[in-house]
């Protein structure tokens, strides 16, 4: 038996997938054999939703038919509403964590068939769905209960990313925040064998449900080296102040040896084909808002990375995506949530397809300790 030691599973392939592809080494993203190119330019994130969850992107009927579900899925039990409001003071990805667990137990498509725990694929579709259109709510509500304000009921007349900045504020986006959230959904939906999709594989193949995977992929995506790069991008840019003093700033933490947030990815050895999209977001909007300087700053900083693309290190989508959440006027720990607001769909596909092809996802480990210790009892110790 083959026992090399690949730490990481790095490089080792998983299973086969038809929901994405990535060339790292060319920067190329595709869902479903889109471009990520084409679908940030022409299409929108229900779009993508329907086309990674069913196949293939919908005519005029299957979208109206796709987004008018989604809309009726929208609303809470009253009582996940109060599970958060039990939990809301903790961190908003510890509580949508928690809410996942909560409305599992109203799924109408949930089963207690021991012979077959996860269901129909149909059944699952349903589920994955409703999951899509849960997240901005749960998001939301928490968002304004931990405010002491009463959560925003979702509106039927307006578009999932609409939607989801309405019941943050109480009142109607700008078309350019609409736009600017619904790209950035988007760009999130699917990314392949990721931290927090292999932890949802890794649930599904023990034949748990669609639920307990989502959940293992949340907790997954809450640990800093997976989702909080965003965060972490916009807490530098805010230490820097001024593109002035970018490169000293740089300079300082390199000397440091300290890691620059926004720089390099486990896949990609150029530069991430998502970044170039909320690069010019992050400009568009701070023209608009009058708040150009965040983008001057991480434009400054990305030209201080400019000698480590030798090395593979170049900017990825996390870099301007926390710039455009703090121009949308967004607390800085709703950004891992939104990312999983938009990657919601992805982590269904993926959980759909260990589902469709099942086999029980366990590695071995290299034990590297002792082997002949003798047993002591536990009085001659």
């Amino acid at each position: 038996m083959d026992t090399t030691l690949a730490r990481g599973l790095k490089d080792v392939v998983l299973d086969t997938t038809e929901s994405s592809f990535i060339d790292g080494e060319a920067g190329i993203l595709l869902y479903r054999g889109y471009s990520i190119h084409d679908l940030a330019a022409k299409s929108s994130f229900l779009e993508v939703c329907y086309l990674l969850l069913h196949g293939d992107l919908p005519n005029v009927k299957e979208l109206e038919d796709f987004t008018n579900r989604l809309t009726s899925y929208r609303t809470l039990p009253p009582e996940v509403i109060e599970v958060i409001r039990l939990t809301k003071d903790a961190h908003p990805i510890d509580v949508l964590r928690t809410a996942v667990s909560a409305v599992a137990t109203f799924d109408p498509d949930v089963t207690l068939d021991t012979s077959d725990p996860v269901g129909s694929r149909e059944s699952n579709v349903r589920k994955s769905e409703r999951l899509t259109a849960q997240f901005p709510t749960m998001v939301a509500a928490h968002h304004r209960i931990r405010q002491g304000l009463d959560p925003v009921a979702p509106r039927s007349d307006l578009s999932h990313a609409a939607n989801f900045l309405y019941m943050l504020e109480g009142k109607e986006p700008s078309p350019e925040a609409v736009s600017a959230m619904d790209l950035d959904f988007l760009l999130h939906a699917e990314h392949g064998a990721n931290a927090s999709a292999f932890a949802a594989r890794v649930t599904a193949s023990a034949l748990s449900d669609m639920h307990s995977s989502i959940v293992s992929a949340i907790g997954t995506l809450k640990g800093p080296a997976h989702g909080g790069a965003a965060e972490a991008v916009q807490k530098m840019t805010s230490e820097i102040g001024t593109a002035g003093k970018a490169h000293d700033y740089i300079r300082a933490k390199l000397d440091r040896k300290e890691r620059i947030m926004g720089f390099g990815h486990r896949v990609y050895k150029a530069e991430d084909p998502r970044a170039r999209h909320m690069r010019d977001r992050a400009k568009s909007l701070g023209e608009k808002t009058g708040h150009s300087e965040w983008y001057e700053i991480l434009i400054a900083v990305e030209k201080e990375m400019v000698p480590y693309q030798s090395r593979g290190i170049f900017v990825n989508v996390d870099f301007y995506a926390g710039a455009v959440y703090a121009l949308l006027g967004l607390p800085e720990d709703l950004f891992i949530p939104i990312f999983a607001v938009g990657r919601i769909p992805g982590w269904c596909v993926e959980i759909l397809e260990q589902y469709d092809n099942n086999i029980l996802i366990r590695p071995l480990l290299d034990y590297t300790g002792p082997k002949s210790l003798e047993y002591t009892p536990v009085e001659q110790r």
